[in-house]
């Protein structure tokens, strides 16, 4: 008889305790599934992943303050190690600009908090042998994609573009940033350009449309 596979080692990383603990109290249902880590920042993912070497990070994207779930996830996926984990996103954002960074950073695959219990365990064992899932809303968003690719923006670029819908003017964005007011004005011509716009208002408008922004 064969004996049966050892349990998929898992480190869940969510800032929000009280998500967090509903996570840890799901997954603690599944016998094929031992939660080995629990982190509440990026961070604390990273160095839990190097310490424990889980097979599966289960990762959030927004993670308030410090680094977020994309350069997380791309922190491990790129690690030096043998073997490094695969990373699941598990969130609630389904924008175009998340999904595209987060597969970008190394992510085996992309869920959305509202799947079902089943799905998520199935995702994690399909995570564990480098399998990708997506939810079905995702999936649509990148067949979409791929059917009519949308403008890539830079991670300063989309920064800048965040700052324009809320109506900061090249002064006030600078300050935010830290960077020169010249430095603004060039991102924005480049923004313009991918866009095909020429205002900041077209350019908002069509970062809305095409679900660029958060």
């Amino acid at each position: 008889m064969t004996p049966p596979a050892p349990p998929v080692r898992l480190v869940v990383c969510d800032d929000h305790i009280v998500v967090r603990a509903g996570l840890l109290a799901l997954l603690g249902s599944a016998p094929d599934i031992e939660v080995v880590g629990e982190a509440g920042t990026g961070e604390e993912a990273i160095a839990l992943a190097a310490k424990l070497t889980p097979d599966v990070v289960l990762m959030d994207l927004q993670l308030g303050e410090g680094m977020d779930g994309v350069e997380a996830t791309r922190h491990i996926t790129s690690s030096a190690t043998p073997r490094p984990p695969h990373v699941l996103v598990l969130t609630t954002y389904d924008t175009d600009a998340d999904i595209t960074r987060a597969i970008e950073a190394g992510a085996t695959g992309y869920l959305l908090k509202a799947e079902r219990p089943e799905e998520l365990f199935a995702a994690i064992h399909a995570a564990a042998q480098g399998r990708t899932t997506l939810s079905p809303p995702v999936a649509s968003r990148v067949m979409a994609r791929m059917r009519k690719p949308l403008p890539t923006l830079t991670d300063r670029e989309l920064d800048i573009l965040a700052q324009l819908s809320h109506g900061l003017g090249n002064r006030d964005i600078a300050r935010a940033l830290f960077i020169s007011e010249a430095t603004v004005k060039t991102h924005l011509g480049r923004i313009y350009d991918k866009l095909g716009v020429d205002t900041r208002a077209g350019a908002v408008a069509v970062a809305k449309e095409q679900r660029l922004l958060p």
